[in-house]
């Protein structure tokens, strides 16, 4: 491996669920070595930038029950493509050159477990993202 990828990967947290198995498919290999550990490195990146994207949308989130919360984050990651792609850059452009490789090969079906995993992280940070603490 060269520097830059040995440097990325050390800063990578370990996540004790995420297992690796050679039982798994190797989508789901990729996902718990890779995607889990990047998308928890980058986790206040990621809710800085839906903040972000809130504030640009006039803050209509923060008017939202929870339950409205949860779709909002779930219809703004499917259906706004411009920040998906923005979204996808930010775990990408953690990926070693060996994982770009991989991700290369089979990138439809990984882009969708990566913004799922994305959604998971935002709803399960819902906390933090209140008005007050937002600003």
């Amino acid at each position: 491996m060269i520097p830059r990828d040995l440097q990325l990967v050390a800063l990578r947290p370990e996540i004790p669920s995420a297992r690796v198995s050679e039982n798994m498919s190797l989508d789901e290999q990729f996902q718990n070595k890779t995607l889990r550990p990047i998308a928890k490195l980058q986790d206040e990146l990621l809710l800085e930038v839906f903040r972000n994207y809130t504030k640009k949308h006039k803050n209509k989130f923060y008017e939202l029950k929870i339950e409205q919360r949860f779709n909002y984050i779930e219809n703004a990651i499917q259906k706004d493509i411009k920040f998906r792609n923005s979204l996808k850059g930010i775990i990408i452009g953690q990926f070693t050159l060996e994982e770009y490789a991989a991700y290369i090969k089979n990138s439809s079906a990984l882009n969708k477990r990566m913004m799922n995993i994305v959604k998971e992280r935002l709803q399960s940070n819902i906390q933090l993202l209140e008005e007050e603490i937002a600003y």
